[in-house]
């Protein structure tokens, strides 16, 4: 699951996890950065005073490095064992967010992410997609921050790159990625999500 801070996305994984759970299927929930140890490791690092002013590079690096420890611990071991695997982000957030946000090269991210997954990708991506201001607002309701310090305090310009860069995506992978329009209530953003796994859950089991 995909997009950016703000866009209901970690509230629609619970919620799938729940109607999956309904019908028998018991999915393994992760995210990015996390999952793993290194991974939390690398989550604190990057949510604490110590990510302020921290390198495009350097960050980069990090997430990437989780990710290749992510794969290989718990995406592909419960891949190979048939179970559902649904995460909290993965390769095209560091596209988005990292390439697109940041300005970091596109073509350097890609190779990056190719190493640390071996080109392992996700059967469906689900974007998530809103207006940064309306994103925003509903990141200000909220108690704490989101996934990462330095990006919750970049201005609404980065923002609507990202979401450039997560559209972009869709478009060059449109039969991975799909986009769902999320401005709408959480039942109803479900009922589209249900729409677009149910099918797949059905046709591979």
């Amino acid at each position: 699951m995909e997009g950016m801070d703000g866009c209901g996305k970690s509230t629609q994984l619970e919620m799938l996890a729940r109607a999956l759970g309904a019908r028998g299927i018991d999915p393994v929930i992760t995210r990015e950065p996390c999952g793993t140890p290194v991974g939390e490791g690398v989550r604190g690092l990057l949510v604490s005073d110590v990510s302020v002013g921290i390198s495009p590079i350097t960050e980069l690096f990090l997430i990437v490095a989780a990710r290749a420890q992510h794969v290989v611990e718990v995406i592909k071991p419960n891949v190979k064992a048939g179970k559902v695997v649904i995460s909290d982000r993965y390769t095209d957030s560091t596209v988005a967010f990292q390439g697109y946000g940041r300005g970091i090269d596109l073509s350097m991210i890609d190779k990056m992410n190719h190493l640390a997954t071996e080109g392992f990708q996700p059967h469906l991506t689900i974007l998530f997609d809103l207006d940064p201001e309306v994103a925003r607002a509903r990141m200000n309701a909220r108690p704490m921050g989101g996934w990462m310090g330095a990006v919750d305090e970049e201005k609404l310009d980065f923002h609507a790159r990202v979401r450039e860069g997560y559209l972009k995506l869709a478009d060059a992978h449109p039969s991975r990625i799909r986009v769902i329009e999320a401005s709408g209530s959480p039942a109803e953003t479900h009922a589209k999500v249900m729409s677009l796994v149910l099918p797949m859950i059905t046709t591979e089991r």
